[in-house]
């Protein structure tokens, strides 16, 4: 397969694509990065035993909304799709952030604990997953236009959530996200040494039948500490599909080309850089620039028209509105 390079950004990381990681119908490609990364930063699970905080934005709360206090000297990541739990309620993060040193500000979140709205006694903590890639591409899909727009994906996130718990016929007291991965932990940990971390690695390619995602990051080490968390969101996914035939390397390869090759547009992020979306006709994600540098990248195969092959839609379920 080719290297990935995106010629819609600025010095975009030059890849290259490893030995595809397959177990039944899950395939996971290793991204190897080609070119020293530039930025430096830490991620969220670093930083927050060294004192870096989330909170409500006040004693009241707002929903898609929480404040950062990074005291650091360096820069922190924070990674779409992390999910935080505690408080009034947990989040995840809507898009990736990287919070500059020595800085406090908010963060667009949306809610994956839609019947909690009560501080539990605990201060938010890091959870050991990035949310699934379904989630985090509907999510997406809502976001293209209007990137950034405080609460306009919650609906999204709350259904495909109840859809989850529906289909796999799981309790949830707080229709949490977080009662979902503790129902399939058995499952998601029985597979998760088949899609190990190799040197070198920066991100993943992941395809279930026609269904791809793309996750990268400038820095291996910072990939390092994110894969435990993206790939438990990633298996939470793939878990129906142990006993389907693996994708095609040829898609593979078509999804990474149009990934390149999306069109994109591009906005101030609420942190340092630029939030990029792309709008691709067969693919939609977001990247984080700063100075030229792409920091990070996540995209997505549209459920429309993957990759130029027709699918059948998703008849969305009914949304909560609560």
């Amino acid at each position: 397969m080719s290297a990935i390079t995106s010629p819609n950004l600025p010095h975009a990381t030059p890849l290259r694509l490893g030995v595809p990681q397959t177990r039944g119908g899950i395939t996971i490609v290793p991204l190897l990065v080609t070119a020293l990364p530039q930025r430096a930063y830490i991620t969220l699970d670093e930083a927050m035993p060294l004192g870096f905080t989330i909170e409500e934005v006040d004693v009241h709360g707002h929903v898609p909304e929480l404040l950062v206090r990074n005291p650091l000297t360096t820069d922190v990541l924070l990674y779409d799709g992390e999910e935080v739990v505690g408080a009034k309620q947990n989040r995840v993060l809507e898009a990736s952030i990287l919070v500059a040193a020595s800085t406090t500000q908010k963060i667009p979140v949306a809610c994956v604990e839609a019947g909690r709205w009560h501080d539990s006694g605990q201060a938010f903590a890091a959870a050991d997953r990035v949310a699934h890639p379904e989630s985090r591409r509907r999510k997406a899909v809502d976001l293209e236009h209007a990137p950034l727009s405080a609460g306009i994906a919650q609906q999204t996130v709350w259904a495909e959530i109840d859809e989850r718990l529906h289909t796999s016929s799981i309790e949830s007291r707080t229709s949490a996200l977080s009662d979902v991965h503790d129902a399939e932990r058995s499952r998601i940990d029985g597979l998760a040494e088949a899609f190990a971390l190799v040197d070198g690695q920066c991100g993943a390619i992941l395809a279930l039948g026609d269904r791809l995602c793309l996750d990268l990051v400038s820095r291996p080490e910072a990939w390092t500490r994110l894969w435990p968390k993206l790939r438990r969101g990633y298996l939470l996914d793939g878990i129906g599909h142990r006993h389907d035939e693996p994708t095609a390397n040829e898609l593979i390869a078509r999804f990474a080309d149009a990934v390149a090759s999306a069109p994109a547009s591009s906005r101030p992020s609420p942190g340092l850089g630029e939030d990029v979306r792309l709008h691709g006709t067969t693919v939609s994600g977001a990247s984080l620039v700063v100075d030229g540098e792409v920091i990070q990248q996540s995209a997505y195969s549209r459920d429309d028209r993957i990759m130029g092959r027709e699918a059948a839609r998703i008849v969305p379920p009914s949304r909560r509105h609560s």
